[in-house]
């Protein structure tokens, strides 16, 4: 059996995948708030005692990966949004799993895209379908991770980037303003997470609010304070029943359509533009409206480049799983020396 692992900064999904005729099926799948434990270990070793999986003699889990926010460097890394370190050889002591890999999660998300069903992909800018090469990959959720899909020839090769920290770049006098609230309630550099994520749009809400000076009704306050705020301001948004949350998500998807359409330049992806992430699939219709498209096509002279790049939002919020799977089988199959297994497995 595989275990894989997609770690976030709010929830640890996990799920066993079991390896037979050259494709991984899978067993069973949970998902655990992350803030309710003290590790990773911990949450794995309550999965697997869910179906009586004994981890302390190994069991019949051949190999493990986790995808995790954060740079892995000589297979251990500090987790960007939970006070977690983890090193791959506590890991293989603590579970008694034989072998065991962390990479970045978006790097995950790379091998899970081509895992995915055609409908868990949803086409938002058509581009030039058939054109390849290199790809890149967005993910917008707690916060921003980015990767970059090299492609070689035969399939894209994920490679893990930190660009989601790099300096946010305000691109109207709106933008200015709110960079500078976010410079003065930060003390200091903004980046690009601090408005593209679910905090970038509690930031963008509270900027919107407090300096515009945009009216918050009372039912609206209401339900901020006791529901997801993120999920009443793109509901809000969505069905028109608020001024202050559209006109938030207006800034949010354009930041997120210009920072895509950088990541596009930087990678030349004419291999096309991925979103992943919690937030997208949560709001197509926002995405639709133009306000994303048009930003991430608005690049001066290069704008003819850009357009002709697809952008395609993934649905399925398994895709770093199977990235995940995909990694840990063909890593453990070359750590047992077999040789016929390459990096990309398919799964059923």
């Amino acid at each position: 059996m595989i275990l894989a692992g997609d770690v976030g900064g709010t929830k640890v999904h996990l799920a066993l995948y079991d390896f037979a005729n050259g494709r991984l099926h899978p067993i069973r799948d949970q998902k655990f708030p992350a803030h309710e434990f003290a590790s990773l270990d911990d949450v794995v070793h309550k999965f697997l005692a869910g179906d009586g999986t004994n981890t302390t003699q190994g069991g019949d889990i051949f190999g493990a990966c986790f995808g995790c926010p954060g740079p892995v460097r000589d297979g251990r890394l500090k987790l960007t949004n939970l006070p977690w370190t983890l090193d791959t050889r506590d890991l293989v002591k603590s579970l008694s799993i034989p072998h065991i890999s962390l990479i970045n999660d978006l790097e995950a998300n790379g091998y899970g895209i081509p895992e995915l069903a055609p409908e868990s992909i949803f086409t938002l800018h058509e581009g030039d379908a058939e054109a390849t090469g290199h790809a890149g990959l967005m993910a917008a959720g707690t916060g921003l991770g980015q990767a970059l899909l090299i492609w070689d020839g035969q399939k894209h090769r994920p490679i893990a980037s930190e660009g989601g920290h790099a300096d946010f770049a305000a691109r109207s006098n709106r933008e200015i303003a709110l960079l500078e609230y976010l410079r003065f309630t930060l003390k200091g550099r903004v980046s690009w997470e601090r408005v593209v994520s679910g905090l970038g749009i509690k930031n963008i809400y509270t900027f919107l609010r407090d300096v515009e000076k945009i009216a918050e009704p009372g039912w609206l306050h209401d339900r901020m304070q006791t529901e997801d705020p993120n999920a009443v301001i793109g509901e809000c948004a969505e069905d028109g029943s608020s001024s202050l949350c559209f006109e938030t998500m207006k800034i949010f998807t354009g930041a997120y359509g210009a920072e895509a359409g950088n990541i596009a330049l930087q990678v030349l992806a004419t291999g096309g533009m991925y979103l992943g992430g919690g937030i997208a699939p949560k709001i197509l219709k926002t995405l639709k409206n133009g306000t994303f498209t048009q930003a991430f096509i608005d690049k001066g002279r290069l704008s003819p480049l850009v357009e002709s790049i697809p952008v395609r939002v993934i649905l399925d919020d398994t895709c770093a799983l199977l990235g995940a799977a995909a990694y840990a089988e063909a890593r453990a199959s070359e750590n047992a020396g077999y040789s016929e297994r390459a990096a990309s497995v398919k799964t059923t």
